[in-house]
């Protein structure tokens, strides 16, 4: 995956080159230079959760234990979008972390990656009653906080996971069976719709369509596909 910390690298190194052809042969780069934009994006992820923390604009502040904003880097290429958090998310105040959390884990390490290289968040941050689906009004009021996470992180693909997260952002009511696979578009950014992790705890058969969409992802993003067994 070629990040902007990557894709700045290789044009201070084409910079460096053109100065030792002219002769210059010392540099002095301070040793923040190259961490000053992912601390400034992890500042904004800190200050807009601080804002949020106690968020009262819709229903669900009544019963929820703590917003759950996010998780990850902010500087990364890839974005995973689920529902809303569940009751494990509720109580540790951070998203997919139980079973479904768990696979969800072992999805990215299958792709070559750690939960600490994407990002992953929910369309609504407060869990609804009992894990109903979020209401309308709610996912209003809440989305635009998605739209400023992904504005900050700038991330080349997003997966969206599951049927209510796939249908509520591309206002598409086509049944998930029928997305998945196929690439949209989610203000500008490439999204890659798929099955939700607990969808796959109940439908393992399934897992096998959710691994070629995973490698649709790795292609998009330049990550090495696994071995073809023989």
């Amino acid at each position: 995956m070629q990040s902007e910390f990557s894709q700045a690298v290789i044009l201070v190194r084409r910079y460096v080159e053109q100065l030792a052809r002219l002769g210059v042969r010392d540099f002095y780069i301070p040793r923040d230079a190259l961490v000053v934009r992912k601390r400034g994006k992890a500042k904004e992820f800190e200050e807009m959760a601080e804002a949020l923390k106690d968020c009262t604009r819709c229903g669900l502040s009544r019963s929820r234990t703590q917003v759950v904003f996010g998780t990850g880097n902010p500087g990364t290429d890839l974005v995973f979008v689920g529902e809303a958090p569940g009751y494990d998310e509720d109580v540790q105040g951070e998203p997919f972390v139980g079973r479904a959390g768990q696979l969800l884990t072992r999805m990215i390490a299958a792709m070559g990656l750690s939960r600490k290289q994407v990002y992953i968040c929910n369309v609504i941050k407060c869990r609804p009653p009992e894990n109903r689906d979020p209401l309308p009004e709610e996912i209003a009021c809440c989305e635009p906080f998605l739209l400023k996470q992904l504005e900050i992180i700038r991330p080349k693909v997003i997966v969206a996971l599951g049927r209510f997260a796939v249908q509520s952002l591309l206002r598409d009511m086509t049944p998930i069976t029928r997305q998945r696979g196929r690439w949209r578009d989610y203000h500008g950014i490439r999204l890659m719709p798929t099955f939700h992790p607990s969808y796959l705890l109940r439908n393992p058969a399934a897992k096998r369509e959710a691994w070629l969409d995973l490698q649709e992802v790795m292609r998009e993003l330049g990550l090495p596909l696994p071995e073809k067994k023989t």
